[in-house]
């Protein structure tokens, strides 16, 4: 079995992942910002982890030993216009959600190239090729996510290090519950707004369903890259393989009830 570790473990779609590779008899070494929240998980190393910070990251790895598998998962959300979100918080959903990859990636690959072995999970989403309104910087997020690993693929192939990306649609983890947004008292985005409210947690993908795609993919034996996860995001990338940028427009405004 493996030896896995997972950025941002502590809730959502990394506990249920940490769990499900456990499960599975992987040895999983779950890590967060607050290590106590990982108490409970049932794996076999708990550590305190903040993706933003080098030393931080270069300590966990130190503590984590040999690693089989990085999954990167530890991200972040925000809602607002691209014309008024403020700086500050595009500066922290790249730090986390592409800069945290990357400082992972440079820390845990050189040995993984070195054995020429070894796997590289980054969780993406189907905003990574799709992107939506009021959500386009974490969308740029998971593009540049996306083309970090379409390279990454390329560069550690060479070496037999696999690279793997995973695409989920909404997931009901209650990340999407109350995000952080941005918006004025008389904020001409309102309305969209209005149109843009999230799904009930209920009727989106549980995160049990995204975490045994994560598992697939960790075991998969083929040199497959794309996994995309949950009905919707197979749905949505299928709809935007095939059809061109008008029809794909009307079919997604369709999708989401965009009256915009």
């Amino acid at each position: 079995m493996s030896r896995i570790l997972i950025t941002g473990s502590s809730k959502g779609l990394g506990r249920a992942t940490a769990l499900e590779l456990a499960r599975r008899g992987h040895e999983v070494i779950a890590t967060a910002r607050k290590v106590e929240t990982l108490a409970d998980l049932p794996v076999a190393q708990r550590l305190s982890l903040d993706v933003t910070s080098e030393a931080s990251v270069r300590r966990a790895v130190e503590q984590a030993g040999r690693v089989d598998v990085l999954i990167n998962n530890a991200a972040e959300i925000a809602v607002a216009p691209l014309e008024s979100i403020p700086f500050e918080e595009v500066r922290n959903l790249y730090d986390i959600n592409v800069f945290g990859a990357l400082r992972m990636i440079q820390a845990v690959t050189p040995a993984m190239r070195e054995r020429r072995a070894g796997t590289v999970v980054n969780i993406s989403s189907v905003v990574g090729r799709v992107s939506l309104p009021l959500t386009g910087v974490y969308s740029s997020t998971k593009w540049a996510l996306e083309a970090l690993s379409e390279s990454l693929r390329l560069e550690l192939g060479h070496f037999g290090v696999r690279v793997v990306l995973v695409e989920p649609g909404e997931i009901g983890t209650g990340a999407l519950d109350a995000p952080r947004a941005y918006f004025g008292e008389n904020d001409p985005y309102l309305p969209l707004k209005a149109e843009r409210q999230f799904r009930p947690r209920e009727k989106m993908t549980p995160p049990e369903t995204i975490a045994r795609t994560i598992a697939d993919a960790v075991e998969a034996p083929e040199q497959r890259f794309r996994w995309p996860a949950g009905a919707d995001a197979e749905a949505l990338l299928a709809l935007r393989a095939k059809l061109d940028d008008p029809a794909f427009d009307t079919a997604l405004r369709s999708a989401i009830k965009l009256q915009w």
